[in-house]
């Protein structure tokens, strides 16, 4: 059927689709439902609160005609490689810094859209109840990864258990320490292999998500926790082809939606924080 293309109002469509006998009771859902895109839109996220957050996301998203299909990854690196490769359309799992670590390490044409969420790094022990109860050649567990690894060693010396070079950083290594006065031996591990390691270590600093996902609350489980402002807000990535496109924008208005805000808050209470 060949018809003239003109504007329509929210009722006009309605009459328009059912009169066509596409969709029944079409007058009780959204419009836009209508129109959604031809295949999800593919985001990439880490187990635990990411995908679960994630989840809430997808059904807000659905409201405003984005069909969202979460996949889920097990560890830091393959996200960004997967959305640089065009398997997925985003990736909601990593603060800025490890981001932009990775943007000039690996060359990637990927871009911040929109903020989400806080996950305050803890230092956690099965074998101590204090930092100042580590004893001389105590071994620390560390995430393995530049930018995950430097947070670490800020929050050491925030605590006062070790001292870095004064333009170390964000991504300061175990090479920047010049004062360990306890000569601890910082071990660099896999950070979503931290907390099944905390048996062979005397202590461990381990990413939020990754000790939320064990189990873990910073603020009743950890022996020494991070500021909760700082420069680790996580991000939505997309392909900096993508920035503009209208998806984008609804993913970001879905993920700060109040519905989104509410479900972080009862949830996860002080282990995650909204940073928008």
């Amino acid at each position: 059927m060949i018809f003239e293309r003109k504007k329509m109002n929210r009722r006009q469509l309605v009459q328009f689709f059912t009169g066509l006998g596409l969709i029944a009771g079409l007058s009780a859902a959204p419009v836009s439902a209508v129109f959604a895109q031809d295949k999800p839109i593919k985001i990439g996220a880490t187990g635990g609160p990411h995908a679960q957050i994630l989840e809430v996301v997808k059904k807000v998203a659905a409201k405003d005609g984005l069909t969202i299909q979460i996949v889920e990854f097990s560890d830091y690196i393959q996200p960004n490689a997967a959305l640089a490769a065009g398997d997925l359309d985003a990736n909601s799992y990593q603060h800025l810094p490890y981001l932009e670590a990775q943007i000039k390490d690996r060359g990637y044409k990927l871009v911040n859209v929109g903020y989400t969420i806080t996950f305050p790094m803890g230092v956690y022990s099965k074998k101590i109840k204090s930092l100042k109860d580590l004893k001389t050649g105590a071994r620390v567990g560390v995430p393995n990864d530049p930018t995950n690894g430097g947070r670490a060693l800020l929050l050491l010396q925030a605590q006062g258990v070790l001292k870095l070079k004064a333009d170390a950083g964000l991504k300061a290594t175990p090479l920047d320490i010049v004062d360990n006065p306890k000569k601890l031996k910082i071990v660099e591990i896999d950070a979503a292999q931290l907390p099944r390691s905390l048996d062979d270590l005397d202590a461990a600093a381990i990413n939020g998500n990754y000790a939320e996902s064990a189990g873990l609350d910073p603020t009743k489980d950890g022996i020494a926790i991070e500021a909760a402002k700082g420069p680790y807000a996580n991000v939505i990535a997309v392909r900096a082809a993508d920035k503009d496109k209208p998806w984008v924008a609804k993913l970001v208005k879905a993920y700060h939606s109040p519905e989104v805000k509410q479900y972080v808050v009862d949830q996860f209470k002080s282990s995650v924080i909204p940073a928008w």
